[in-house]
C-alpha cells in the first residue's frame, strides 16, 4: 500500500500537524487499520476508499482508537489527492461517520466545510482548575470540552495534568483565549489523552466548535486563528450558518509504502 505523510495547516514543513495517509483500493480489516495507527504514531492516520459516484470514505484513526471527526488528516488527504493522485475536480468530497465532509481547494489553500458545533454552556467540572491550574472564565461542552482563559499568555504557560483530562468524559480539551497579535483573532491547544493523543498540534475539527464561540463572542464571521502548541500552526475560519469553513495550507512530508 503507498502511505504519504503531509504536514497540514502549515507551508513549510516540519510545522503544523502531520498526519498518515493510507489510499485504499478496498477496506482492510479495522484491526489492521488500527495496527497501522498505531505504527506510524501520530495523532491521525486517514484511510480512504473511492466510492462508484467519485465521492470517498473516509477513516480516522489514533494510536489508540478511530474517531468520529479529524480536520488535518481531511485536509491532508485531500492534498494527497490533489497533488499525488491526480484529482481534478472541483471538490473533494468524504463521507465520515461525522457525516459529509468537503474540501476545496483555492490557489494552495484548502477549504474544509465542517458542521458547525457551537458549546452548550455547563459549569466548571470540579476537577478541570486542579487539571489546568487555573478558574476558567467560561466553559462548553459539544463532543470537546471548551475552557476559555483570560489571555494568550496564560494558554501557553499551561501544563496541564493529563490524567485528570483523561478523566473528563470528552473527547478532548480545547483551551483558548484572545490572540495578542492582532492579526489573529484567538489562539487554542488541545488536549486529548482519552484518545491517545497528550497534545494535538493543529486540530481543524476543534476549529467546528472554536468557530461559532468566538464569531459570537466577537460579532464577527471571519477569523483567523493560532494553535500554538510546539509545531504551531494557522488557521482561517468562516463561521456559515449550521456549517463552518475552515481554511488551511498543506505539504508532503513522505511518500513510501507499506509493507505487511
Amino acid at each position: 500500500m503507498k502511505i504519504f505523510q503531509a504536514d497540514a495547516f502549515t507551508n513549510s514543513v516540519f510545522k503544523g500537524n502531520p498526519a498518515a495517509i493510507v489510499p485504499l483500493d478496498e477496506w482492510l480489516d479495522e484491526e489492521i487499520m488500527q495496527k497501522i495507527a498505531a505504527e506510524n504514531n501520530l495523532s491521525e492516520t486517514a484511510f480512504f476508499v473511492k466510492n462508484e459516484d467519485g465521492s470517498f470514505r473516509i477513516r480516522w484513526f489514533t494510536p489508540e482508537t478511530e474517531v468520529d471527526l479529524c480536520g488535518h488528516a481531511t485536509l491532508a488527504s485531500a492534498h494527497v489527492l490533489y497533488e499525488h493522485l491526480g484529482f481534478m475536480g472541483s471538490k473533494v468530497v468524504f463521507h465520515s461517520k461525522g457525516g459529509e465532509l468537503t474540501v476545496t481547494k483555492n490557489s494552495k489553500m484548502y477549504w474544509m466545510n465542517f458542521p458547525s458545533r457551537p458549546p452548550e454552556p455547563i459549569p466548571v467540572p470540579k476537577l478541570l482548575p486542579e487539571a489546568i491550574g487555573v478558574i476558567p472564565l467560561f466553559t462548553g461542552v459539544n463532543t470537546d470540552l471548551l475552557v476559555l482563559l483570560q489571555d494568550e499568555q496564560t494558554v501557553k504557560n499551561i501544563k496541564p495534568d493529563l490524567i485528570i483530562l483523561k478523566r473528563m468524559e470528552v473527547r478532548g480539551v480545547i483551551i483558548t483565549a484572545p490572540a495578542d497579535d492582532p492579526g489573529f483573532d484567538f489562539v487554542s491547544r488541545f488536549f486529548a489523552p482519552a484518545v491517545g493523543v497528550p497534545e494535538d498540534h493543529v486540530t481543524g475539527s476543534a476549529h467546528s466548535i472554536l468557530t461559532p464561540f468566538w464569531a459570537r463572542r466577537l460579532d464577527k464571521v471571519k477569523l483567523k486563528a493560532r494553535q500554538i502548541s510546539m509545531r504551531g500552526g494557522e488557521l482561517h475560519c468562516i463561521q456559515k450558518g449550521q456549517r463552518v469553513e475552515i481554511g488551511g495550507h498543506a505539504v508532503t512530508y513522505l511518500t513510501g509504502d507499506i509493507t505487511i
